[in-house]
């Protein structure tokens, strides 16, 4: 399933879901989140999106470290950082890709 195509945990069917360089994680399951990221910053490098923010949420961190980890796997992630208060605070990601 692609990244476009990705089902949410509170739809039965595939929902498209934009390529514009944000990703709402809320509304996907925890094991959906690592192949759906990956997946998500494939895409976006491909559209030539190269600054990405990936919204999980501040709740206690167990999405944000699933993230992070997953980050940290990805060869075409250059970098990655907490975003500002304006952009989120600690409830989103900035990855930078390669």
């Amino acid at each position: 399933m692609k990244a476009s195509e990705k089902k949410s945990s509170n739809e039965s069917h595939a929902v498209p879901i934009p390529i514009d360089g944000t990703l709402d994680l809320h509304h996907f399951r925890p094991q959906e989140v690592a192949d759906l990221v990956s997946e998500y910053l494939k895409a976006c490098k491909r559209k030539g999106i190269l600054q990405v923010r990936l919204i999980h949420g501040k709740g206690i961190g167990a999405l944000r470290e699933t993230v992070h980890a997953t980050l940290r796997k990805i060869a075409a992630v250059e970098s990655f950082r907490l975003a500002d208060a304006s952009g989120g605070g600690w409830g989103a990601t900035l990855v930078q890709l390669k």
